[in-house]
């Protein structure tokens, strides 16, 4: 493998000192993109687009082209572990993800079992690999999955919910079915992010997408205490390297100390949760990653480089342990400019804090 070129966002995770504030952004492989959406219509479908390693490697690399970013994520989606499970993913316009199958039982949650990384997920892998070919050093390039609670959610509801009725029923009515559930999708998850990280993945990242939606005590049982679980099952060295982990759980601002006490070694902060008070409480524990609000983009250029301004100063003076980015992911309708403005104001703007 080519020689790390720009290291400075694996630095600031391992809270080492920067020259300045590394950024990436959720889903920056993607819609906004008029490049994307070229090779979305050659693929056909979302899948296709997903499971074909030189299309993945592809739009992995487009944003790279375009701007100054710190960090690469691999092209892919947080359904591939239920999707080689044989629940059917699918994507339907304009609603999202589907399942053909859903776990309604203890029956259907007994036929679920971990599934072969390199058989029915290799392309992952082959992405990866493809990826980090491609790459040669340039960036890092993160490797990620959905969280155990996330992916329950989805293979229960048979695809997104703004209620979460079906899985909280199950949750409440049968917790040990949840449990069993979540127990086979922690085991996925491991060994799906272990694969990755032996592929060239050189960071992680854990997407809790759907923890926001569970009370204090139901979020430590069903979400935390299965990315805990994850955390302590994976790699952490590769290629003479540390690999970190980031856990970011969407509406989780209340948690940051849980989160914070997991052993990741960065936490994701939404646009919700103030970043000045958050590191007030975390101290020096984590790093913290985020947290613009997606929508600033949508504003002139200027105001989005204000904003910037306005997240650099309210993580203020440190030398590390900052990774700029959106309080989610970016929207598929921003002007690809605003995101250029993005990323230069962010390295313009915060050499001062690192001097």
């Amino acid at each position: 493998m080519s020689e790390l070129k720009n290291d400075r966002y694996l630095r600031a995770l391992l809270r080492q000192p920067v020259d300045k504030t590394p950024v990436w952004v959720m889903r920056q492989a993607g819609r906004y993109l008029p490049e994307y959406r070229e090779v979305r219509a050659k693929a056909g479908d979302f899948m296709t687009l997903c499971s074909t390693p030189e299309l993945a490697c592809e739009v992995t690399l487009q944003p790279l082209r375009r701007f100054d970013l710190d960090a690469a994520i691999i092209f892919s989606d947080i359904l591939t572990i239920p999707d080689a499970m044989g629940l059917g993913l699918h994507f339907v316009a304009g609603e999202g993800p589907k399942f053909t199958k859903v776990i309604r039982n203890a029956a259907d949650i007994a036929n679920l079992a971990v599934p072969d990384m390199e058989d029915s997920l290799g392309y992952v892998m082959d992405a990866i690999r493809l990826t980090r070919r491609e790459i040669d050093g340039k960036v890092p390039l993160i490797g990620f999955s959905g969280s155990p609670w996330t992916l329950a959610c989805y293979m229960v509801e048979g695809g997104s919910s703004k209620d979460f009725a079906k899985v909280k029923g199950m949750m409440f009515d049968v917790p040990e079915q949840m449990h069993a559930l979540l127990s086979v999708l922690a085991e996925s998850v491991i060994a799906y992010l272990n694969a990755q990280i032996a592929a060239g993945a050189q960071s992680i990242m854990l997407f809790d997408t759907w923890g926001g939606a569970l009370s204090t005590t139901n979020y430590q049982e069903f979400s935390l205490a299965y990315m805990q679980q994850i955390v302590a099952g994976l790699t952490r060295e590769n290629e003479g390297r540390t690999v970190p982990v980031t856990l970011f759980t969407k509406g989780g601002g209340q948690w940051l100390e849980l989160m914070a006490n997991t052993g990741v070694d960065a936490v994701g902060l939404d646009w919700t949760t103030d970043i000045a008070s958050a590191r007030q409480r975390v101290g020096d524990k984590v790093t913290l990653q985020g947290n613009m609000d997606p929508c600033v983009l949508y504003a002139s250029v200027d105001r989005v480089e204000q904003e910037v301004a306005s997240v650099l100063a309210g993580f203020g003076q440190a030398k590390t342990g900052h990774v700029f980015n959106l309080g989610h992911g970016i929207h598929p309708t921003i002007a690809p400019e605003n995101m250029q403005r993005l990323v230069d104001s962010v390295h313009q703007l915060s050499e001062p804090y690192h001097a």
